[in-house]
């Protein structure tokens, strides 16, 4: 056969479907980290906060830039009714977590984190990191744990969170 296949209607691929799964969540999050050219030049970073834009909305769903400095954390908080997977693009995150000890995140590494799930993000390290966070539904609520702290462990090896 000469010619383009995808010039004949019957031929075509289905058009994807928008995400409807974790899997599919997770897929999306890696085809945008894997576009470099598209995130790295949006990247910024501020001394004196942790720095966020969006990039990208669709049916039900959000995708989030982040940056961190050294020393720059999230604080103990929930994303409401929303699931969320986070992708590291650079450097290194470390997750705590009500109910077990830290996680340490390196670039590449990916997490899915239920809703309501308490958890708390830190960069620990000397060096800046930058993040994707894929929200859905979108993220409407972000509730903070102030004066709550998610310990590294306790004696049995496992995280908590304090009041």
């Amino acid at each position: 056969m000469a010619g383009d296949p995808l010039a004949w209607p019957h031929l075509a691929p289905e058009p994807l479907a928008h995400p409807t799964t974790v899997g599919d969540f997770a897929a999306l999050a890696r085809r945008v980290a894997a576009d470099r050219d598209r995130w790295e030049p949006l990247v910024r970073y501020d001394a004196l906060t942790r720095w966020y834009a969006r990039l990208e909305t669709g049916p039900g769903y959000e995708v989030w830039l982040l940056s961190w400095l050294p020393g720059q954390g999230s604080g103990a908080h929930d994303h409401g009714r929303s699931s969320a997977v986070m992708t590291v693009l650079q450097g290194e995150l470390t997750e705590l977590g009500a109910g077990r000890g830290p996680r340490a995140l390196g670039a590449g590494a990916q997490r899915v984190i239920a809703p309501d799930y308490v958890h708390e993000v830190v960069n620990d390290t000397l060096e800046p990191a930058v993040s994707l966070h894929v929200y859905f539904p979108g993220l409407t609520q972000m509730t903070p744990y102030p004066g709550h702290v998610l310990r590294r462990a306790t004696a049995e090896g496992q995280g908590a969170l304090l009041a």
